[in-house]
């Protein structure tokens, strides 16, 4: 069942001579982990704003089409209604960040929705042990760093256990290991809670062996939408140029040169390395 669905769902900003995203129609099912990605500009983050109803409550502008999450039209719902069931990073984690500690950022949600002290502690503490951030619980978020205000960010949208995450680059102020950390850490709320993730990032190599599903942008449209081996394995992803992983090339390379591995197309250097044992196994 798609819990989030568009429809010709176009949407330009006020003042703007163009739209930002052009008849974009999509469907995300319930419990995927999807992977929005494509050139910078290309409309992924207004996309995203029409999720939780941002656009077109909070951005006025010109909303076309239509857009049902979790059962709910965003049109016609007020974005409190919706913030119970989609829960968004920000890129910019300054965005979300205004309580004098790191563990009253991460409860203020909580406390909104009027949830018992004790699940509170709970879930606070559990967050941000998830993000490794729990010995900064009683720091002032503005004292830390880009990275560390970054995961007290995912902190806070995790504690709140919404049906649906959004995340928009969610790790772009973090290195390599903590980028690699943060992005197991919303895996395994997808597979063990179920949380539906949708991921806007740049970074494929890092992310695409965790997608079930791949949405590619460009120019405000959907150009290529569907499973992640088959998509970035295709010639029109090259050409957008989107990261395609190593990975992924370097198989491609090998497949052209005659040398045939068998298997799915790879996403990750695991995935290739395995991909090589098994055939030299068979020589």
């Amino acid at each position: 069942m798609a819990i989030i669905e568009t429809k010709n769902l176009t949407y330009t900003y006020p003042g703007a001579t163009k739209p930002s995203i052009k008849d974009v129609s999509i469907k995300i099912e319930k419990g995927e982990f999807v992977l929005i990605t494509g050139p910078s500009g290309c409309g992924k983050t207004t996309l995203c704003r029409c999720f939780n109803g941002l656009i077109p409550h909070f951005y006025q502008g010109e909303l076309k089409g239509e857009i049902t999450v979790a059962g709910l039209r965003v049109p016609e719902r007020q974005i409190y209604e919706l913030a119970t069931h989609v829960g968004m990073v920000f890129q910019n984690p300054e965005n979300q960040l205004f309580a004098l500690s790191v563990e009253k950022d991460v409860a203020f949600g909580l406390e909104n929705l009027g949830i018992p002290r004790e699940e509170i502690r709970k879930r606070v503490d559990w967050a941000l042990k998830l993000t490794g951030i729990y010995e900064l619980r009683e720091r002032t978020p503005t004292e830390l760093s880009g990275g560390q205000q970054q995961r007290v960010a995912i902190a806070s949208v995790l504690a709140m256990q919404p049906e649906v995450i959004v995340l928009d680059e969610p790790t772009s102020f973090l290195d390599p290991l903590g980028a690699k950390r943060i992005f197991e850490v919303i895996y395994e709320l997808n597979r063990k809670l179920g949380i539906t993730i949708v991921l806007v990032e740049h970074r494929l190599d890092l992310t695409a062996k965790y997608a079930d599903h791949i949405i590619i942008m460009d120019d405000g449209k959907v150009v290529l939408d569907g499973e992640p081996h088959e998509i970035l394995s295709s010639e029109e992803a090259r050409l957008i140029g989107v990261g395609i992983p190593k990975a992924t090339r370097l198989y491609q390379i090998l497949k052209g040169d005659g040398i045939k591995l068998g298997g799915k197309v790879p996403l990750s250097s695991d995935e290739m390395a395995e991909m090589v044992r098994e055939a030299l196994k068979r020589l």
